[in-house]
């Protein structure tokens, strides 16, 4: 049984047309239909599904860290003056100045921690002012280009916010992407032990209906037998009890296996108003398959593979980043820093073409550099939450280790649950034969005159329950494979279901 799982799109090719008939509708069903149905149409599983996309959207939201940011933006400002009356010089009129000016900056962050903004601005101002004697108009213009960085040396050098959420981000796609394993895992135990349960109960309304047949002959054969004188009011009483009783019990294993179809159903369908006539039928019977149990290799593949463990480590890598990001908070902020540029300006710049054409020719650069240090009185909050990323990783380590503990506890339960199962089914087998022959046996001693209806009625009981004890047994051995493979983690693996990831 194989199955192909791409982009986490999981392909259903039976039961599709579950709901293409309002009317009850019979058909034979195998698992394999039924985990092909549920795989594409579970709603549990639906859900799942988002988590690895909103995980991912998760990881786009942290790289916008290094979006740069751009900024574009210009004004124009007018100032007068009221001029006055100067002692020395007699009156002096008002001035009047224009100013026109534009700016723009590109900055943001590097992947390696470097603070960058490129700046550019660039003005024109005009008007009027006062020389001794004259007002006379001016206009010039000025502008400059220039490169400013940031490194930090120590604080948010080897890690800071931006990569601390990315690297979270990433964790948590794969942790997404393991709860998504895990909840197919879930769902396909939870069908094959329904769909055994199912079996359980189709079968054992099988075993009261065969039940009813043999009381209704028991009922018959003494009430013939009392007509003609052989057997008494009291043994016709007897047999018609337990005539009733059975059919008692069929109507609940009737019920019983309803409820069976039901639970099947609703684990198959994202509709299950439409899917609600059909009558399933199960297309395979129980049986004990032999599966060699082996504890050591068991523990191997859950310690190895259980998504829940697998997981488990995912938080405990997730706590490693955060004490490595809460580490590095605890260091002073050393930052190198410089700038490089070219500016504009002086006699004769007057427009702003100029102005650009003197920039393009860098015959006015300018430039810096230096060192700036930061240095937190106390880092109080810094040394906290360090110290608490440090108890929290060892909290982490510990309920691995106890997760560990209790998966190889629950396959050592397990394996001894199956084995146990496995014995029952051989002991149940030969408890049915043997209440097959012992009611044999007893209807000929009937038949005989040997006999009381009363030792035939019991032995008929004794062959209806041991009948079902070996359905239940069977059913439980199934079911107990099945848990097992779920606690190893095992589960796609022993189905033949592939997930691939693109």
């Amino acid at each position: 049984m194989r199955f192909s799982v791409i982009s986490w799109v999981l392909a259903v090719t039976s039961l599709a047309a579950l709901a293409q008939t309002n009317a009850p509708e019979m058909r034979a069903v195998s698992l394999e239909d039924c985990i092909q149905s549920a795989l594409g149409k579970n709603l549990d599983l639906r859900i799942a599904r988002y988590d690895p996309m909103l995980a991912l959207t998760d990881l786009q939201a942290a790289y916008a860290g290094y979006n740069p940011a751009f900024t574009i933006g210009g004004a124009h400002s007018y100032s007068k003056s009221g001029g006055g009356f100067s002692p020395g010089i007699g009156a002096v009129p008002a001035t009047t100045t224009d100013e026109d000016s534009f700016e723009s900056s590109l900055s943001g962050l590097t992947p390696w921690g470097l603070k960058y903004s490129l700046k550019g601005d660039v003005s024109e101002r005009y008007g009027s002012r006062f020389q001794d004697p004259l007002t006379v108009p001016y206009d010039n213009a000025a502008g400059s280009a220039s490169i400013s960085l940031s490194q930090p040396l120590l604080k948010n050098f080897w890690i800071d916010q931006t990569r601390f959420n990315i690297k979270v981000a990433r964790n948590r796609i794969k942790h997404s992407e393991l709860s998504l394993k895990q909840a197919i895992m879930n769902t396909v135990t939870t069908v094959e032990q329904a769909y055994y349960d199912l079996i359980s109960a189709r079968e054992n309304v099988t075993v009261q209906e065969k039940a009813v047949e043999l009381a209704a002959q028991s009922l018959r054969d003494t009430t013939r037998r009392r007509e003609v004188g052989t057997v008494a009011d009291l043994e016709v009483k007897q047999a018609e009890a337990q005539a009733a009783s059975t059919r008692a019990a069929l109507i609940a294993a009737r019920s019983a296996l309803a409820v069976q179809q039901n639970n099947l159903q609703q684990l198959l369908t994202d509709d299950y108003a439409a899917t609600h006539p059909l009558d399933i039928q199960p297309a395979a019977s129980l049986g004990a398959p032999v599966r060699v149990l082996d504890k050591q290799l068991s523990w191997s593949k859950g310690l190895s593979q259980r998504p829940d463990l697998l997981q488990a480590k995912l938080d405990l890598e997730r706590q490693g980043v955060t004490l490595k990001y809460n580490y590095n908070q605890l260091f002073p902020e050393l930052d190198l820093v410089g700038s490089y540029g070219h500016g504009a300006g002086g006699a004769g710049i007057s427009e702003f073409s100029q102005a650009f054409d003197q920039m393009a020719r860098g015959s006015r650069p300018f430039y810096s550099y230096g060192a700036q240090l930061t240095f937190p009185l106390g880092n109080s909050g810094a040394r906290a939450a360090y110290k608490r990323s440090k108890l929290e990783m060892e909290q982490l380590m510990l309920a691995l280790k106890r997760l560990e503990q209790g998966i190889m506890v629950t396959i050592d339960n397990d394996i001894n649950q199956a084995r146990s199962s496995y014995q029952q089914v051989a002991a149940t087998r030969a408890a049915r034969e043997y209440a097959h022959a012992a009611l044999e046996a007893e209807q000929i001693k009937s038949q005989t005159g040997t006999s009381i209806l009363y030792l035939v009625l019991q032995m008929q009981r004794d062959l209806t329950a041991a009948r079902g004890n070996e359905i239940e047994a069977l059913a439980a051995y199934n079911k107990t494979l099945a848990q097992l493979s779920l606690d190893e983690g095992a589960t796609l693996e022993r189905l033949g279901i592939n997930l691939e990831v693109e």
